[in-house]
């Protein structure tokens, strides 16, 4: 080995002879003032043995290996013994000489107690003459390590020593020129000084060193207890100021925090006396429209068309249908444009049942009838798949409604099963079927139930083109109507198509109240396509307080009734989230037909006319 590669950091401390060129721990770790015999162990060599719980075992020399470029010598007191922990044994090392030199990794250490216990003090006159003697004896005491650049070291406790190394004589064999005297002394020093062999595996880096892990005993383990009480913590903190001013004293804090809890309570119940007013409201109304039953039977069930001719007439159908008329009053206000005769639902069910029994029924109308059910009216449970006593009714209507559509190639369309419910609440299937089936065919209706599921490219792509007429035609009655809720959804980029589709196809039942939507379906039937538009319209008119917010997701959730900040205040309140989407916005009949009638300022029937004219001609 030559010394031009290799760098060695040395000290001497206490009375060790100053021709020692190997690095030595401070004496203060000695119990005595006389120099004792010491270890010399490999930093690499510790850790292994500290990773195997500090097992000793007595080794000679291991063999260094032929790729690791740093030295370090290590030598320590004969002080430590070899029970000392890792955490002990690291720090007595004060510093570590490490010089990268060209050569095989050498892990050596020997130990002989009884010649440690017998060793002469070591004189500064001895140290003068083995200095002055020969160099190479004193590199010959050195204990060497060698590390490669990635700090890797051969550990294999298996190696066998080498035979010969150039650069050092070997340490039992005088070198020539050399004092006999001499070399007794160094190699009775050399073989006190050797100590018990430690292997360790290779690390990532020496100076990363970490402690061995310690297994946990029982009283180490701490188990985490919360108190009942306020923390420490909550006992200081201010309730009523935030965080970024200056604390108020506990006496205001607490002061502020009753008035608030005051005026929530305050504020509770205000919201539970209006509600109980506007409950009262409601019921005063229904109880009006059933004392107006005589009036109906004298005036309007003999010829329903009076109420085009007579606005009083008009004005009470308006206000809502008895519920003992209700079915007449449906039957007769949509009509059998279609001609369909009494006996149709049970034929086209009879068929259904047939195609069912066979087999052959379209699998994926069956999935869609069977989810489309499911979300049905939930609030009311009469769908209910388990315990709903018109599940079956509903199904089989759904049923018949597909086979009668199949002529044509069309297939089931989600939202007809609110429709089917609808109707079936207020009369039975038979009669209810057909009404059904002429609604549908309603031209607003049939563009948006007809185009979805068609087998002729041509008939989708018609459909399809009649949706985006009624879509451009909504869009030009919110202008006009509501500039700036249509200013804000145009900067939002928010079209009909992101909610008109959602209200049209189940007639507001996903969104209104059941009581609400009732009285809505009684005017719908009397006035056709355009009371659609006006409710809708009558709808974004109570929501547009809500609709100016600078994000356009949080306004795409609020059209589809998932507004955050409304869910919880409808947690909090206690208050059913299974009816309409947009009753957590307080939107019910009375708020929406408060809406409906003051569009009678603006709302034109010949401007819904000349649009429909405009987009669609060929109706």
């Amino acid at each position: 080995m030559d010394n031009d590669d290799q760098v060695i950091v040395q000290e001497r401390v206490g009375k060790l002879p100053p021709e020692s060129t190997s690095f030595y721990v401070d004496d203060a770790f000695s119990d005595s003032e006389d120099v004792e015999p010491h270890y010399e162990l490999e930093l690499a060599t510790i850790r292994a043995d500290l990773a195997r719980a500090v097992t000793f075992s007595q080794e000679e020399e291991v063999p260094r290996s032929s790729e690791d470029p740093l030295h370090i010598d290590i030598v320590i007191p004969d002080t430590l013994t070899p029970s000392l922990e890792g955490n002990q044994l690291y720090a007595k090392f004060d510093s570590v000489s490490l010089s990268p030199v060209e050569g095989p990794s050498k892990l050596s250490h020997e130990d002989d107690h009884d010649d440690l216990q017998n060793q002469p003090e070591i004189t500064d006159d001895a140290s003068d003459q083995d200095h002055t003697g020969h160099d190479s004896g004193s590199e010959t005491q050195q204990r060497e390590v060698y590390y490669d650049e990635s700090h890797s070291v051969d550990t294999n406790p298996d190696s066998p020593p080498p035979s010969s190394l150039p650069s050092e004589p070997p340490p039992d064999s005088p070198t020539s020129g050399e004092d006999p005297e001499t070399h007794a002394e160094q190699s009775h020093r050399q073989k006190a000084s050797s100590s018990p062999s430690l292997q360790l595996p290779p690390i990532a880096s020496p100076s990363a060193v970490s402690s061995p892990p310690r297994p946990e005993s029982s009283h180490q383990i701490h188990k985490i207890t919360r108190s009942t009480g306020p923390s420490t913590f909550e006992k200081v903190l201010n309730k009523t100021r935030p965080s970024f001013l200056p604390p108020k004293s506990k006496d205001e804090d607490q002061k502020h925090m009753a008035d608030w809890q005051k005026m929530m309570k305050r504020s509770r119940a205000a919201e539970e006396k209006r509600r109980k007013a506007q409950q009262e409201r409601r019921l005063a109304r229904e109880l009006q429209v059933e004392q107006s039953l005589h009036i109906w039977e004298k005036e309007i069930l003999p010829d329903w068309k009076i109420v085009h001719r007579n606005p009083g007439m008009r004005k009470l159908w308006w206000a809502g249908i008895p519920t003992k008329l209700r079915a007449t009053m449906w039957e007769r206000a949509v009509g059998n444009a279609l001609a369909l005769s009494k006996d149709t639902y049970r034929i086209c069910l009879a068929r259904a049942k047939r195609a069912l029994a066979a087999g052959t029924f379209p699998t994926t109308s069956l999935g869609l009838i069977e989810q489309d059910v499911q979300n049905t009216l939930p609030s009311l449970h009469i769908f209910h798949p388990d315990s709903g006593p018109m599940y079956e009714e509903l199904k089989d209507m759904l049923y018949a409604w597909v086979v009668s559509r199949s002529d044509e190639g069309l297939g089931y369309v989600q939202g007809t099963a609110r429709i089917a419910a609808m109707i079936l609440i207020n009369m039975s299937a038979g009669p209810g079927f057909i009404v059904m089936k002429n609604l549908l065919e309603r031209h607003c209706m049939r563009s948006f139930y007809g185009g979805l599921s068609t087998k002729d490219d041509v008939g989708f792509s018609s459909a399809f083109a009649d949706v985006e007429a009624y879509y451009r035609i909504f869009d030009t009655l919110l202008a006009d109507g509501m500039p700036k809720i249509y200013f804000n959804f145009k900067q939002h980029q928010i079209f009909p198509s992101a909610y008109l589709q959602d209200w049209i196809m189940p007639l507001f039942l996903d969104h209104l109240p059941f009581d609400a939507c009732a009285r809505l379906w009684d005017v719908i039937l009397l006035e056709g396509d355009a009371f659609l538009y006006r409710a809708s319209l009558a709808i974004l008119a109570v929501l547009e307080a809500r609709l100016f917010f600078p994000d356009r997701q949080e306004l795409l959730e609020l059209l589809r009734g998932e507004n955050k900040a409304a869910l919880e205040v409808a947690r909090r309140d206690g208050r059913a989230l299974n009816g309409g989407k947009y009753e957590i916005y307080g939107l019910d009949e009375e708020a929406l037909w408060d809406r409906i009638e003051f569009m009678n300022d603006w709302w034109k029937e010949s401007t819904w006319t000349r649009l429909l004219q405009r987009e669609l001609p060929d109706i």
